[in-house]
């Protein structure tokens, strides 16, 4: 499975709309991607969440539930584990 890091910008530095609709309707995540972690600078204005899947399709079906109110970066990204493995030969 593929993790994802996800910059989450609320728009307009508004996360009122952003937990309005989490706390109505839920994460919207279809199935087949899973939420692992996230957090939320100090601010209330950006979320960075860890999200895993084997389809990136599953990622964009839920960005496109909550881009009108939140802009999204998306990082494929590794464990740190995983790093040390990857770069090992090479060391």
């Amino acid at each position: 499975m593929q993790l994802y890091m996800i910059v989450e910008r609320f728009k307009h530095g508004d996360a009122i709309p952003v937990y309005r609709r989490f706390r109505d309707r839920g994460r919207l995540a279809p199935e087949g991607l899973t939420y692992v972690a996230s957090y939320v600078d100090t601010a209330l204005q950006t979320c960075y969440q860890l999200m895993q899947t084997d389809d990136p399709g599953k990622l964009q079906e839920w960005i496109g539930n909550w881009n009108d109110i939140v802009e999204f970066e998306v990082h494929p990204v590794m464990t740190s584990a995983e790093a040390v493995e990857r770069i090992a030969p090479r060391l």
